[in-house]
């Protein structure tokens, strides 16, 4: 694979690939940008929308958003107050608003096309590493992680922790996440890993003793040893 993270072995990077993709079959969640043939501007700009804001909240207002704005040309050529006020119940729009209006008019000079070089990515408004891999991801289909404070908490959870408390320049997270990534199935994969965030590694009370990870998860192990000395 070309990538690897210390202590944490291919096999069970494989281990983890398979339980997580099982649970996810049976209890991942839907989205409205997650089925097939969504745009590579609705994929884009629902990340943006998406940060600091919980997925429920966004499809609630995924379709009438992208109804007044269904593309980039439309975006751009609306005022950032304009905008601001269709966010408004999304809540930061004084934030997103110029982001997406700006990054919007680039958009538009560059005919809808992202760049391929992560560098020239990095200099589009609002787009830093958890963008950066977002668009790659979802937009040029390379294995890249969604690495926020959900996927870290699952990933130390079963592998063991970091030791920067910045997620984006820790070399053990960035480099499992990585390497959890290189697989032929990479959005599932990034999808499993945010969804078992919400629904069971929550930051407080983990329903560990329900996961089906919990055999192998450091955590997991951990905490029903604790309970079966009771």
């Amino acid at each position: 694979m070309g990538i690897k993270a210390d202590n944490v072995s291919i096999d069970d990077v494989g281990e983890f690939q398979g339980l997580i993709l099982k649970w996810a079959e049976q209890n991942g969640r839907t989205f409205p940008w997650r089925r097939t043939g969504e745009s590579k501007y609705r994929l884009a700009v629902t990340e943006l929308l998406l940060q600091r804001t919980k997925a429920e909240t966004v499809a609630n207002y995924y379709a009438a958003f992208f109804s007044q704005f269904p593309n980039w040309k439309i975006l751009a050529e609306t005022s950032e107050k304009a905008i601001g006020e269709t966010l408004k119940p999304l809540g930061l729009w004084r934030r997103r608003a110029p982001i997406l209006q700006k990054l919007a008019t680039v958009m538009v000079a560059r005919n809808g096309r992202f760049p391929r070089e992560r560098k020239e990515l990095n200099n589009l408004p609002g787009v830093g590493q958890y963008i950066g891999n977002a668009i790659e991801l979802l937009c040029h289909n390379k294995p890249r992680p969604l690495l926020d404070e959900g996927m870290a908490r699952v990933l130390e959870r079963y592998f063991g922790p970091r030791k920067l408390a910045d997620i984006r320049n820790d070399p053990y997270l960035q480099k499992l996440s990585h390497l959890v990534i290189s697989h032929e199935s990479p959005r599932e994969l990034n999808w499993a890993m945010l969804d078992l965030a919400a629904i069971v590694c929550k930051i407080r009370e983990p329903s560990c003793t329900e996961c089906s990870l919990n055999i192998k998860c450091r955590l997991g192990r951990q905490i029903i040893n604790s309970k079966n000395l009771q």
